[in-house]
C-alpha cells in the first residue's frame, strides 16, 4: 500500500524563546515492512545543528533556535510503500543489545495490577500468549484522551483504565517482560478508516520471540500492525522514541499545535 504522510507540529510563544533545543525523530527507516520513496523535513523558525543515528537505529536531528522567535513549526512529510508482514518485523539488529529491551523503565515498571495482568493469560505458544495479552490490555484500558499524559507509569494507567496509544504500549512492554519477552515501544503512523486528519502519531509495541524475531501487537486497536502501518522510530518507551522532544529556557509559556494526515 502506498500511504502519503504530512506531519506538522508548531509551538507557539507568549514571549521571545531565550533558548531551545529539540531532538527530531521524524525520517522513517526502510525494512522488511515498508519502503521509503520521498521524504522531507521542513523547520521554520529554528536551525538545524547536526544529524545522528541514535543507539536504537533511529535518524535523528538536533534543531535549535534562541532570542525573538514566537513561533516555531516543524513539518514531515513523504510517501511510503508499506508491506503486510503479518506483524513480524524480523530479527533484531543495531547497538542496543536485545537485553536492554528486557530492562524496565520508569514508565514500563511492572507492578502487582501487571503481573496479576501477566498471570491470566494461560499456556500456549508465545504467539498464542502475546495475542491474548494485546487482547486483554484492549479489553481493559480504555483509548480515553486527556486522562494521562506523557509521563504516566503503565502501572497508573492499567489501574485506572483509560489512557492512549502509548499507554496501552507501555502496558504491553510492562507486561511483555513479566512474561520474559524483550519488548519495545514503536512510534509512527497509521491510517485510519474513518478519517485522513488526525490529532497525533500513533504507537504500538514489538515482542521478541525466538525464531521469529520482533512481532509488533498494536493493544489500543487490538490488532498486530499490518499495511496500515509507517514505523518512524523505536526504544524502550515513548521517552525514546517521540518524535519530537526537547528543552525550553526562559519564561515563555507554550503551546502546542498538531496535524496528521495519512491518506492512501
Amino acid at each position: 500500500m502506498r500511504l502519503k504522510i504530512s506531519h506538522r507540529t508548531q509551538y507557539h510563544y507568549d514571549a521571545p524563546v531565550q533558548y531551545l533545543l529539540q531532538r527530531l525523530r521524524l525520517l522513517p527507516p526502510s525494512g522488511p515492512t515498508q519502503t521509503v520513496g520521498s521524504w522531507t523535513i521542513k523547520v521554520e523558525g529554528a536551525r538545524e545543528e547536526v544529524r545522528f543515528t541514535d543507539h536504537f537505529g533511529n535518524e535523528t536531528r538536533l534543531v535549535s533556535a534562541e532570542g525573538g522567535h514566537s513561533t516555531i513549526a516543524v513539518e514531515a512529510a513523504g510517501e511510503v510503500t508499506t508491506h503486510n508482514t503479518a506483524g513480524v518485523t524480523g530479527p533484531h539488529h543495531g547497538f542496543a543489545p536485545l537485553w536492554l529491551f528486557a530492562q524496565q523503565t520508569q514508565l514500563t515498571t511492572a507492578g502487582e495490577g501487571i503481573r496479576e495482568l501477566a498471570g491470566t493469560l494461560g499456556q500456549g505458544t508465545e504467539i498464542e500468549r502475546l495475542h491474548r495479552l494485546m487482547g486483554a490490555i484492549h479489553e481493559r484500558v480504555a483509548y480515553r484522551p486527556g486522562t494521562t499524559s506523557v509521563v504516566t507509569p503503565a502501572e497508573d494507567a492499567l489501574a485506572q483504565k483509560s489512557g492512549v496509544c502509548q499507554d496501552h504500549s507501555h502496558i504491553f512492554i510492562a507486561a511483555a517482560g513479566v512474561l520474559g519477552f524483550p519488548a519495545r515501544y514503536v512510534s509512527g503512523y497509521l491510517m485510519m478508516d474513518a478519517t485522513i486528519e488526525q490529532a497525533a502519531s500513533h504507537a504500538w509495541a514489538e515482542a521478541y520471540v525466538v525464531g521469529l524475531g520482533w512481532v509488533a501487537f498494536d493493544p489500543a486497536n487490538g490488532i498486530s500492525p499490518d499495511e496500515r502501518y509507517v514505523r518512524v522510530a523505536m526504544g524502550r518507551d515513548y521517552r525514546d522514541a517521540s518524535p519530537v522532544s526537547g528543552i525550553l529556557l526562559g519564561q515563555a509559556q507554550e503551546k502546542l499545535a498538531v496535524t496528521v494526515t495519512v491518506e492512501q
